[in-house]
């Protein structure tokens, strides 16, 4: 079974999770309790698997892979036997192990039970694993320099993202799924707005921070989109991370076309792809 860890033994994963070389930022703010979260582990006392999930749906699995009762809870939680999960969730896992392995072989024998269950097609696709990819991105500098000078100029404003416009951003990746309030954000985040006829019409804001890195979130209204307002918000973020010798960072899915190609737009290059799983609910 998968044992939930306390939160005063969450230092136990850290070791591992700097072992683990893909982006882990969005699992290091749960387990330094930046944000609250779920780890479970294998055992409470020496644990050796993890899988930590953040609130914004997103959880990361590392670890060893030979303990069996581990593997069994696994399956139930990603498949949701005992409706656990109240959401659909993205599971990305450490690819130096042998954990996607064994997820692809959950994910077929799920879906392969649910060809027999007499479900409609909308209900068969949407209890199934779906399996996607995950990219993360590198930063080059000199790129990103270079394309500056080509990037779209607005009459619009692009403003700091204050503890007042916290909330005012509408979409899906927005400052309020990634810090706990706007008192929390004002005081530890950053990002940036472009207003459009007093109406926030896209933001740039960190995801994650650390001392030496920052994790960029975006979004744009859906009224607001194809403007290139995304490339001027971002690109003022990305500009107080080279003041400030941070070095940005960027993932997304392969399948999110506009944040893949924004992100190229900005001088990122994909550098690691992997297996990114959406559980069903």
């Amino acid at each position: 079974m998968m044992i939930e860890l306390a939160r005063e033994d969450y230092y136990k994963a850290l070791p591992l999770l700097d072992q683990v070389k893909i982006n882990t930022m969005f699992a290091g703010v749960v387990l330094r309790q930046h944000i609250p979260g779920h780890v479970y582990v294998d055992t409470r006392e020496n644990p050796r698997a993890f899988y930590v999930a953040h609130p914004y749906r997103m959880s990361l699995l590392f670890g060893d892979s030979g303990d069996d009762s581990f593997t069994h809870g696994l399956y139930d939680y990603i498949t949701n036997q005992s409706a656990a999960r109240q959401q659909m969730e993205w599971l990305q896992a450490d690819p130096a192990g042998e954990w996607s392995g064994v997820i692809d072989s959950m994910l077929t024998s799920h879906n392969d039970s649910l060809e027999n269950r007499g479900l409609s097609p909308e209900d068969l696709e949407n209890k199934k694993i779906q399996r996607n990819t995950r990219v993360n991105f590198s930063f080059d500098r000199d790129t990103y320099l270079d394309a500056k000078r080509n990037f779209p100029r607005h009459e619009e404003p692009v403003v700091n993202l204050t503890k007042e416009l916290f909330y005012a951003q509408s979409g899906s990746v927005v400052p309020r799924f990634f810090w706990r309030d706007a008192e929390h954000f004002a005081e530890k985040g950053v990002g940036y707005s472009l207003l459009s006829e007093g109406e926030v019409a896209s933001s740039s804001f960190s995801a994650f921070l650390t001392a030496s890195q920052l994790e960029i979130g975006i979004e744009t209204a859906d009224t607001h989109r194809g403007k290139g307002y995304a490339t001027s918000v971002c690109s003022a973020l990305i500009d107080y991370c080279l003041e400030r010798n941070l070095e940005p960072v960027w993932a997304c899915r392969l399948e999110n076309k506009g944040s893949f190609n924004l992100a190229q737009k900005l001088g990122f290059r994909p550098s690691v792809t992997l297996p990114y799983y959406r559980l069903p609910v």
